[in-house]
């Protein structure tokens, strides 16, 4: 526990030399790495996303890759593709040209202005931590992480990313528009001659070992059961769902709700030193991790209905111990 909550701070700290606030982002980022999964970042553009996750990845000393998203993007620009090559005995041979998929921390930059068809090319690679091409499988490096920016769907250009791949990020995290005091910190580091040159401060040793303790965080049975009632409440048919969720959703959250809520309170539960996750844990991570995969119905969508506002109806709703 000392050891893991000394890396945390560190990785805070160095992280904090170059970005300035966005304290719950941050932690909303960490949270999705320490339980081996990956967070999508939503904001206007300018609010400091893709340097977020760049600096994550030079605090860690991870390889990092960029993947700019353009609606011009082809799948075998992500993952790879095969290519005839010439080898040294002078045969023609078939060889397999990794994409920047392969690296332990991926920034999936401004996903939503790619196709779905493109937007889909990660699928295996998020859930399964390998690629396959043709007939051949190749796995991914360990950690692995992806970590989406998007804009807001009202922008022009974007393409609403499909149910499946939603599914697959850990939490969305809002990215607020910093204060006013925010604003004098970023303009005195951005405006001036002062550098900042992130460095190494976790191995990727001490992330495995990190990830390996969060899975042995103990959830008490009252704990996943509350998380459980919590999951069933999102959908409009399911027990203990409120009058906003019968009228306002379509679809409630899959499985991966539940288990992004139950890691995610493990992983709360260490920041704060704690040896077993609470309640009180499981109801902090509840929006992050349900926000995306609340599918809205034709009048939710009308009335501009914010998942974030369902779902603190569902935790109202739903008591913390079942009569």
């Amino acid at each position: 526990m000392e050891t893991f909550q000394r890396r945390i701070g560190a990785l805070r700290e160095e992280i904090g030399r170059v970005i300035v606030g966005q304290r719950a982002v941050l932690d909303g980022v960490l949270t999705c790495m320490l339980a081996g999964s990956h967070a999508l970042l939503e904001g206007v553009p300018g609010l400091g996303k893709t340097m977020l996750v760049r600096t994550l990845a030079g605090a860690l000393g991870l390889e990092f890759s960029r993947i700019q998203f353009t609606p011009d993007l082809m799948p075998a620009d992500i993952i790879g593709t095969v290519v005839l090559e010439q080898s040294a005995e002078g045969r023609n041979v078939f060889e397999f040209r990794r994409g920047p998929v392969f690296a332990n921390v991926v920034l999936a930059d401004e996903i939503n202005r790619a196709t779905p068809k493109t937007q889909s090319a990660l699928l295996e690679a998020m859930q399964e931590h390998r690629v396959t091409v043709g007939r051949t499988t190749h796995a991914l490096p360990e950690p692995y992480l992806v970590l989406a920016t998007q804009n807001p769907l009202e922008m022009e250009g974007t393409y609403p990313l499909p149910e499946a791949q939603l599914d697959r990020f850990f939490f969305k995290l809002e990215v607020p528009f910093p204060s006013r005091e925010e604003l004098h910190a970023i303009l005195e580091r951005t405006t001036s001659d002062q550098r900042v040159e992130v460095r190494p401060v976790l191995t990727r040793e001490d992330v495995l070992a990190m990830q390996d303790l969060v899975r042995r965080v103990p959830a008490p049975r009252h704990v996943q059961d509350y998380a459980i009632r919590v999951l069933q409440a999102t959908h409009p048919n399911g027990e203990g769902a409120p009058r906003s969720v019968t009228r306002y959703v379509r679809t409630g959250a899959s499985p991966r709700g539940v288990q992004a809520m139950l890691l995610g309170a493990k992983v709360r539960a260490l920041y704060e030193g704690r040896f077993a996750a609470s309640i009180d844990d499981v109801r902090a991570t509840a929006k992050p991790a349900l926000r995306h995969r609340l599918l809205l119905s034709f009048e939710g969508e009308a009335e501009g209905v914010r998942p974030d506002t369902l779902i603190g109806d569902i935790l109202d709703a739903v008591p913390a111990a079942k009569d």
